[in-house]
């Protein structure tokens, strides 16, 4: 059967610190005002989820569009293998290595650490993460916290702990819609309230709580944190390039490039057009606008893409073109190939 690109199904979770902003790119959220929807899953390929994120339950997202409604992108994965993924590196068990997300905080999120692969390969039951976040909206005065201030010790850290005053200890940094910031595993960080986000990490949600702005009834993992916490401020600048570049109608720009995948935000004018070529799978998040992605020969099979929309290019598609109604920001996220991996 040929393949075409695999429209997702978002999988919806609440959260103490969500709300309803994802309303905002067209989303029909479960429940009424109360339900605070804190996370969308955009692609999710979990046999089984880390205790300390969701509990332990599987998440596969399953596909909306084609021939292949209804099915798990994951079992498409493994039926179809680099039919679908190119030569992209998988997890050893053949699964999607990368979740997607757009995380709504509109209150502050906890102050949390993912482990790195250096403690997670100590601990059997932590899968390492890192992760990067893409500021979709943001409130006047928000602020992300990305990595902890020069100096400080674990001891200095956990006092700050015991007495309510982590905070003072985190690096702020202004919220602005737009910017991407990479957050390597062991960085300890948090979202403050009043951002939209769109979240690309490796595929676990293996999280060790810190710090819960004094809210009260959920778990806190602080010997796990203090553990794995990298010390100082995040050493992300190699990871974010920022670099521009043009092609057909469309500006990239390149976000995030590190070992588990890469990040390009595209921005398409009214009536532009963009050809993306691979031979590895991609996905797209379209965050803004409209476009028409078509592909086959001479592009004659098309399906209509709306902001909020999150796209599997299988890599036997090739190449597509993204013809925009609507001003479209997209991002392209990839993965690095085994070979790149060797």
């Amino acid at each position: 059967m040929p393949l075409y690109p695999l429209v997702l199904d978002p999988i919806y979770k609440d959260k103490v610190w969500g709300g309803r902003t994802l309303e905002t790119l067209g989303r029909t959220l479960p429940g009424g005002d109360t339900n605070l929807i804190g996370e969308s899953w955009e692609l999710a390929d979990i046999a089984a989820a880390s205790p300390s994120g969701e509990g332990g339950a599987a998440a596969y997202s399953k596909i909306l569009n084609g021939p292949l409604n209804k099915r798990a992108l994951g079992e498409v994965v493994k039926e179809f293998g680099p039919i679908v993924t190119g030569a992209a590196r998988l997890n050893p068990d053949g699964s999607f290595p990368l979740l997607l997300k757009y995380l709504d905080a509109t209150e502050n999120v906890s102050v949390q650490v993912h482990p790195s692969g250096e403690f997670a390969s100590g601990h059997s039951d932590a899968r390492p993460k890192s992760e990067a976040w893409y500021i979709v909206a943001a409130e006047p005065g928000s602020v992300i916290y990305k990595g902890v201030k020069a100096g400080t010790t674990r001891d200095v850290f956990a006092a700050a702990i015991e007495d309510g005053t982590v905070e003072k200890l985190m690096i702020r940094v202004p919220a602005v819609a737009g910017d991407c910031h990479y957050i390597p595993g062991g960085t300890c960080h948090a979202l403050g309230g009043g951002i939209l986000v769109a979240e690309v990490q490796t595929a676990s949600d293996t999280t060790f709580r810190v710090f819960d702005w004094g809210r009260t009834g959920r778990e806190l993992h602080v010997e796990d944190a203090l553990a794995c916490i990298d010390y100082g401020p995040a050493e992300t600048s190699g990871f974010e390039p920022g670099t521009v570049s043009e092609r057909d109608d469309a500006t990239g720009r390149d976000l995030v490039i590190c070992e588990h995948f890469s990040i390009r935000e595209w921005s398409i004018p009214n009536g532009g057009q963009l050809t993306l070529e691979s031979d590895a799978v991609a996905v797209l998040m379209l965050l803004s606008g409209e476009a028409e992605v078509r592909w086959g020969e001479a592009g004659v099979q098309a399906l209509k893409a709306r902001a909020g929309n999150t796209i599997v290019l299988p890599a036997a598609l090739a190449a597509v073109t993204l013809e925009a109604s609507n001003e479209a920001t997209v991002l392209e996220i990839t993965i690095p190939s085994e070979e790149t991996a060797a």
